[in-house]
């Protein structure tokens, strides 16, 4: 048991077990131990890699997305560019060169990222050395048009978890079991059947409902600043859209490989698949549109990756390998293709995005 494991486990002996939710926040973002306040859990040397980290046509693409968007919506200034977990910086440095086609995006918006890790913070610091940016901890709602990029952000949000079982709905938790190691326990008392969805009835026994009460109020302040101030919001994760069925998706992943939940709170990430129906709902009862979720690979080849790649390994004297290898990374439907989606929330008044059919 490492060191938050233990504080963990002495949390639920004075208070009683937690909620996957309680336990999620403590695991990613204890200010000591949590994974996300400690690393840079990105790339080759980390635990997981990011599309952003496998090719610069990802971020250059989204660069491109978000200042049409800017476009097509009178090109008001002042404006803002938000980026939620920026990572490393690579994504918003790939998207601010390639805005670079439309300067005058780029004299109308100040940049803010939203990122609470310090060692990342450096990172991004030297990345985007060569732009104005200001950080902050947490998402704000700005007094302008808002343009906002999220990938891999909303998965890392804390989720509660609901099992049926003989006696009805109940909440899965973190408890401790005989010899004191963390464990899975089920809540004593059923909750009423009118918080979960009417599919409930068809679930089986042992099915998992999994909601994001975090997730989906970020997604409406984004949807209320957009729908007050205009703007746009690209979302990119993986997840499901309106056929999501009951199961558990919560993860753990380490050094490129997945590991035990409870085994190492900390060390490891903590995520769960998006409910981008979910998302979407929000943003509409917020007064926003939204579009999608479109596959990552269908959403991609509509904004021109398979050119880009074309483009790319022509400036590098003939076919790339990389490149290609690349492309097929992000696209094909065996790969990120169909497990990762994209939607986009804009004003009810804007025009449709590209991408989205």
């Amino acid at each position: 048991m490492n060191a938050l494991a233990a504080r963990i486990a002495g949390l639920i002996q004075a208070q009683g077990p937690l909620s996957i939710a309680q336990f999620m926040t403590m695991a990613l973002h204890d200010p000591q131990y949590g994974y996300y306040a400690t690393r840079d859990p990105l790339g080759a040397g980390g635990d997981f890699t990011t599309a952003p980290e496998i090719s610069q046509m990802f971020g250059e693409l989204l660069g491109l997305w978000i200042a049409q968007c800017w476009h097509d919506q009178g090109r008001p200034s002042p404006a803002r560019l938000v980026e939620l977990g920026p990572g490393r910086g690579t994504l918003m440095a790939d998207a601010l060169r390639a805005a670079r086609l439309m300067p005058e995006f780029l004299a109308a918006i100040d940049i803010v990222l939203v990122e609470s890790n310090p060692v990342l913070q450096a990172l991004q610091r030297e990345t985007l050395k060569d732009y104005p940016i200001g950080w902050s901890d947490h998402f704000e709602e700005p007094d302008r048009p808002l343009f906002l990029l999220a990938n891999e952000f909303f998965d890392a949000l804390p989720i509660r978890q609901f099992v049926k079982a003989e006696r009805g709905w109940c909440e899965r938790m973190i408890a401790r079991d005989a010899d004191g190691a963390l464990a899975f326990a089920l809540a004593p008392e059923p909750i009423s059947p009118a918080l979960l969805p009417p599919s409930r009835d068809g679930a089986p026994p042992g099915g998992v409902y999994e909601t994001s009460p975090a997730a989906t109020a970020l997604a409406e302040q984004i949807a209320q600043s957009i729908a007050r101030h205009g703007g746009a919001a690209l979302i990119v994760d993986y997840g499901y859209g309106a056929d999501a069925g009951f199961g558990d998706t919560l993860q753990a992943v380490g050094n490129h490989a997945f590991k035990d939940i409870l085994d190492s709170p900390g060390d490891v990430d903590l995520s769960a698949h998006v409910d981008f129906a979910a998302l979407a709902q929000a943003a509409t009862r917020n007064g926003a549109a939204a579009f999608g979720p479109a596959d990552q690979g269908e959403f991609l080849t509509a904004l021109g990756i398979v050119q880009r790649a074309e483009r790319l390994a022509r400036g590098q004297l003939g076919r790339n390998p990389g490149i290609d290898s690349q492309l097929k990374r992000l696209v094909l439907p065996d790969q990120m293709g169909t497990l990762f989606k994209a939607m986009a929330i804009l004003p009810q008044s804007a025009p449709k995005p590209p991408g989205f059919a």
